[in-house]
This record gives C-alpha cells, sequence and structure tokens, in this order.
C-alpha cells in the first residue's frame, strides 16, 4: 500500500511515517515544511507544498492507495479567536479535498479528530463514541463538521473511512512553542527553567496517549476494512496537577530542580473531564496502548534533554 501523508512532518506525523515504514508501507508525505527534529527519512518521499493549493494536492493523490490526515491549521486555543480562519483552514480545506479524492478514485482515508473537544462536556465518567457531541469550541465545531462529510461522503461516494478521536498525545519531538500539548510544553519549560503554568486549579482530568500509540492506531485503522469513529486514548483520566507532579518526579531523577508552579484563570473551553472509552477500538481494529505513563514520560523528558540546547 501506498500512503499520502498530509501533515507527515509534524510531531505526531513524524511517528506515523515511521509506523508505516515498519508496516512495509510505501510513504509519501505533503507538508508544509521538513521536520524540525531530524533530517528526512531515507525511502520516503517528500512533497512541500500546501492543501489550499489545489493544483499540489491532486498531483500529491497521485498514484496512491490510501490517505491519512493530519495536518490543522488551528489548535482548540487558537481556534476562539478568529473562527472564520478555523473554518476557512480545515472545513473548507477539508471539503475541497473530499471532492479531489472523489475525482482522482481515492476512496481510503483515516482522519486525526479530537475526542478531548467533540464530545464536549461529557455525560459519564468514560465516553464512547456513541455520547452526544456538544462541542463549546470552534476547534470541537470544526472537527464535527468534518466527521460529518465524511460521513456524507461514505453513504454517498463510498468512501472508507476511519476518523481517530484523540485524546492528548505526548511523547518524543513534540515541540516546543507551548500552544498545544500539556506534557510537552511544561517538560520544555522545566528544562528552561521556566515556571510552570497551570490554567485554573489543575482540577481538570484528561486522557493521556503516547503517540507511538497512535501512530499504530493509524496503521490498524489503515488496514482495516471498517468505517466509522474509534476514540484513541489510554482509557485513564489523569488531573492536570498530578500530570505536572508526575512530570516533576521524572525531571528531579535526572538530577535537574523542577521550577515552580503558577496558577493562571481558568479557560472557559476547557471541559473538566474528558476519559476515553477505547473498547471500541479494541474490539473492531485489534489495538491496545502499550506505552504507560511513567515509561512515556521518562522517555519524554530524556528526549527534551537531548534536543533543549
Amino acid at each position: 500500500m501506498k500512503v499520502l501523508l498530509i501533515g507527515g512532518c509534524g510531531f505526531i506525523g513524524s511517528h506515523v511515517v515511521d509506523s508505516l515504514l515498519a508496516a512495509g508501507m510505501s510513504v509519501r508525505v505533503f507538508d508544509r515544511v521538513q521536520e524540525r527534529f531530524r533530517p528526512p527519512v531515507p525511502g520516503v518521499e517528500y512533497v512541500l507544498g500546501d492543501l489550499t493549493d489545489i493544483a499540489q494536492t491532486y498531483e500529491a493523490m497521485s498514484g496512491v492507495d490510501a490517505l491519512v490526515h493530519l495536518a490543522s491549521a488551528t489548535v482548540p486555543a487558537t481556534a476562539n479567536h478568529d473562527p472564520v480562519g478555523d473554518i476557512s483552514g480545515n472545513l473548507i480545506t477539508m471539503v475541497r479535498l473530499l471532492k479531489a479524492m472523489r475525482e482522482t478514485g481515492l476512496r481510503r482515508m483515516v482522519y486525526l479528530s479530537s475526542g478531548g473537544t467533540v464530545y464536549g462536556p461529557p455525560e459519564t465518567p468514560l465516553v464512547n463514541e456513541d455520547h452526544p457531541l456538544r462541542p463549546i469550541n470552534s476547534y470541537g465545531i470544526v472537527k464535527v463538521a468534518i466527521e460529518n462529510y465524511l460521513h456524507m461522503e461514505h453513504v454517498l461516494h463510498g468512501l472508507q473511512h476511519v476518523v481517530l478521536r484523540a485524546s492528548n498525545p505526548y511523547g518524543p519531538r513534540h515541540g516546543h512553542t507551548g500552544v498545544q500539548g500539556i506534557i510537552g510544553t511544561h517538560m520544555w519549560r522545566m528544562a528552561r527553567s521556566e515556571p510552570v503554568e497551570i490554567w485554573g486549579d489543575g482540577s481538570v482530568v484528561r486522557d493521556y496517549l503516547h503517540v507511538r500509540d497512535l501512530a499504530e492506531l493509524c496503521v490498524s485503522a489503515l488496514r482495516s476494512d471498517v468505517s466509522g469513529c474509534y476514540n484513541a486514548g489510554s482509557g485513564t483520566g489523569v488531573s492536570v496537577t498530578e500530570i505536572v507532579d508526575r512530570i516533576r518526579q521524572v525531571v528531579k531523577r535526572s538530577g535537574y530542580e523542577a521550577p515552580p508552579v503558577i496558577h493562571k484563570p481558568g479557560r472557559g473551553f476547557d471541559v473538566p473531564r474528558v476519559v476515553l472509552d477505547i473498547g471500541r477500538a479494541r474490539r473492531d481494529l485489534g489495538w491496545t496502548p502499550r506505552i504507560g505513563l511513567e515509561e512515556g514520560l521518562t522517555e519524554t523528558w530524556e528526549w527534551i534533554l537531548s534536543r533543549k540546547d
């Protein structure tokens, strides 16, 4: 199978590249820039371009069997500041991409959605895929709209699609811009001896998934014959306060002094708790996350120490 990986030079995409190659698949990456933390991977075809350029998109899709879409023009913290940009950069781009896929005969897609935003405030301790979709920020609203367009394309035109509603991925090669990803953001700040900032009182509970486990799920989804939405998480919730404490323990064990924690006002778009039920992915895709939080935190910190200068 030859796979077009949109957003393959990003944090998650770089690990999906590794998993696709390990599975014996041929990989073409379509992204705006090259990977930040490593040189081009041997055997991977890189096409630099932008999804807003229709000609580049058609060219990138030529001769591939499946498409994995990981790219996003926004993150939850920025989408509400510019909802119009969120819609144009993500939803409209996807609608155009689906048209191009239909015209070129490309009928298999894996799409990365958001398990942390599409459901809104959960009604149950564990959130399964049948939970109502009531997002409270633009990022989640646009993700739900894209999911609906994918379903329409499946019903009307036979698109085989798997939507992965991912929780909070973390791991090596996470950037240090601080706009998304609490674990990577906090670890980079600690490596630079900067205070750690927590929005609210730290009671917000999230589900953290190692990025390699998410990448393996992408491969499982590509190999499957199913269509539909699947949660991608660990199935376990951890509060922000606890995750910061566990990061500080890892930092101290390595001989570093953990900097202080600063609390900032809570954000209105942060739902209090999201923990994903991953039973459907276990059943239909044969997938189970393998990397525990302690192992993952230690590996991520060691990688950051190797890169911090």
